[in-house]
């Protein structure tokens, strides 16, 4: 059989097909000719066709919440239209030409034939963001992302070795050499749970504390334990333990520790530089060391993107070792007697637990209220120079601790925030924004407990909600971009058109639920859990931000590798076809959820 001409098969979903899939294809597919202006596909009715897009430009549209005709996305040469509405009868959009158009006709008996028989597209088109996310990785990452899946029960778990309290050190280190492990479980009749005790733990004993061979242990084991379940994800525990500055984890499966797992057993399985930027922080005594340390975040983060790491564990993993530096970094300037009476927080997407490459810097400080310190205005200004260093660059707002503004006793933060109470825009609304996602990361942290009260007591206030979620609004979402080269050149700005009215939306509704996560997916999760979003919103939208925070480190790190600055501007001519339907899928979640928001606070456009 000759081939249909213009038909490329080669490209996604197609390339999907096997040849038997392939041939019934190229069989049944026609050329149609569609005049300028005409609708292909009608929104709210099923269609004969399913249209691969030869020649023209048709625009996807849909009718608002009230009654105004709004552009999805822009579909052109290879893209596919009018599947949702062969599959369920019903189309969700309305599908225009926009002068003359050439497209491939698939009959729709054809096109669920051939979704029965090849379950790879069928993934492709009915599992949303999820499954094109996954397909969308390539083969080329397939091996490195399982390592992503691998569950802890999964490793080489050390077995649990228990001991009483009274075993002495000279028995508990026989009993390390005898078991060939690294650690014990350590049993109290005074506690009700287990403590543990590491082969670093007896080291020190003896050296540091100069305690004799036959002194009990019991004294040194360490409460509570550090737990992780068999059924978490390895690099979860890569994490927690990046995050916790400790070597292992106790293992449980239900109720049962099932053994402990440390770190050299995890990176048995992953070729990271995580570990060893620990070890170096761990070492620093000067600003320069701890320099040294943070140059190799942005290797590590390429390294992890490159091998398929999903989205949320890198964050998570980027997020532990940035706090970790500016604690160092907090440790060196704040003399030790005064740092339980100062509290670091972090900001921003480093509050959120949201960062991968640096950014600027966003951060504040809690004083106790009797604090009295006349070098804190240098040391302040001490640790912005010394962020800046490693390669935190100042905030263009000055939302630093160097700067009066954001450094206050408990007391003065709770005027401050009563003063946001009644400030419903400018300066006030946005300085309200960022301490929504403030956290502890340094210092005291107990100072912050009434700080966050106090945040959380304005979600009681109506009037105050409706102006904030009202910059959930503020930028138009960029559907109609994708398909055409932008006229500047400059692309799409995914931080505002995609990631903002997310993470700002979602921000806004914990607030009025009162909901304490910082984080994007637990605040989510959580709004799922109380009946806020549906189950199908509260899937899509960490998906929708997966895929936003994946396109725009691509960006990113082909702006670095081109000599240019990294910001948030992705290039819609430069994606994959697949990465572009990904991300018009994307936003059109986004312009869902900025529905809920509007719906949600009775706010106007």
């Amino acid at each position: 059989m000759d081939p249909v001409p213009g038909l490329d098969l080669s490209l996604p979903p197609f390339d999907l097909l096997d040849d038997a899939g392939r041939r019934q294809l190229e069989a049944s597919v026609d050329i149609g000719f569609h005049p300028a202006g005409t609708t292909l596909i009608e929104a709210g009715k099923d269609s004969p066709h399913v249209f691969i897009i030869l020649k023209g430009l048709v625009h996807a549209h849909q009718v608002d919440d009230r009654g105004r005709e709004e552009r999805f996305a822009d579909y052109g040469p290879g893209d596919v239209i009018g599947a949702w509405a062969v599959m369920a009868g019903r189309a969700r959009l309305s599908y225009r030409a926009d002068g003359d158009c050439l497209t491939h006709l698939v009959p729709a008996a054809t096109f669920r034939q051939l979704l029965a028989d090849n379950p790879p597209v069928a993934a492709y088109f009915n599992e949303g963001l999820a499954t094109k996310g996954r397909l969308s990785s390539g083969s080329e990452r397939g091996e490195a992302a399982e390592l992503m899946v691998i569950r802890v029960g999964e490793a080489d778990l050390a077995p649990p070795e228990r001991v009483d309290a009274t075993t002495s050190i000279a028995e508990a280190s026989a009993r390390l050499r005898e078991r060939r492990v690294d650690c014990l479980l350590v049993y109290d009749p005074a506690h009700d749970t287990p403590g543990i005790v590491t082969r670093t733990d007896l080291l020190e004993a003896l050296t540091r504390l100069r305690l004799p061979l036959e002194a009990p242990i019991g004294p040194l084991a360490s409460r509570p334990l550090a737990t992780i379940g068999t059924g978490e994800v390895l690099f979860q525990a890569l994490i927690d333990m990046t995050e916790r500055q400790i070597e292992r984890v106790v293992v449980t499966e239900g109720s049962r520790i099932a053994g402990t797992l440390g770190m050299a057993e995890v990176l048995a399985h992953f070729a990271s530089h995580s570990h060893l930027i620990s070890l170096r922080l761990a070492r620093a005594r000067d600003i320069d060391a701890i320099a040294e340390a943070a140059t190799g975040m942005t290797r590590l983060v390429r390294s992890l993107n490159v091998n398929g790491t999903r989205i949320p564990y890198m964050m998570q993993l980027v997020s532990a070792l940035n706090s970790r530096i500016m604690a160092r970094i907090f440790d060196l300037v704040v003399p030790a007697e005064l740092r339980d009476r100062v509290c670091l927080l972090v900001m921003g997407s480093e509050g959120r637990h949201e960062q991968l490459l640096k950014t600027d810097q966003d951060n504040a400080l809690v004083l106790a209220d009797d604090l009295d310190w006349p070098g804190l205005p240098e040391a302040m200004d001490r640790f912005s120079a010394a962020l800046a260093k490693v390669g935190y660059p100042p905030c263009p707002g000055r939302v630093m601790v160097d700067n009066p503004h954001w450094r206050m006793s408990a007391a003065q933060w709770r005027d401050r925030i009563g003063q946001w109470k009644h400030v419903h825009g400018g300066e006030g609304a946005l300085d309200l924004s960022i301490a929504l996602d403030a956290r502890p990361v340094a210092g005291n942290m107990a100072l912050f407990a009434p700080v966050k009260d106090a945040l959380m007591a304005l979600g009681d206030d109506g009037i105050l909600l409706h102006h904030l979620a009202a910059a959930t609004l503020g930028f138009d979402t960029p559907l109609t971009f994708f398909g055409r080269v932008r006229a500047d050149g400059a692309g799409t700005d995914i931080k505002k058109g995609g990631i903002f009215p997310v993470v700002h939306g979602l921000r806004c509704l914990a607030l009025r639920h009162g909901i304490t996560a910082t984080a994007s997916r637990e605040r989510c999760a959580a709004l799922v859990e109380c009946g806020e979003l549906s189950p199908g919103l509260g899937r899509d939208l960490p998906q929708a931000l997966n895929v936003f925070q994946h396109m725009r480190l691509d960006a990113q790190f082909a702006a670095l590798a081109e000599g240019r600055a990294a910001d948030n501007h992705i290039d819609p001519t430069r994606l994959r076809r697949l990465d572009r339907e990904l991300v018009r899928d994307a936003l059109h979640v986004v312009k869902d959820f900025r529905s809920h928001i509007r719906q949600s606070f009775h706010l106007r456009d």
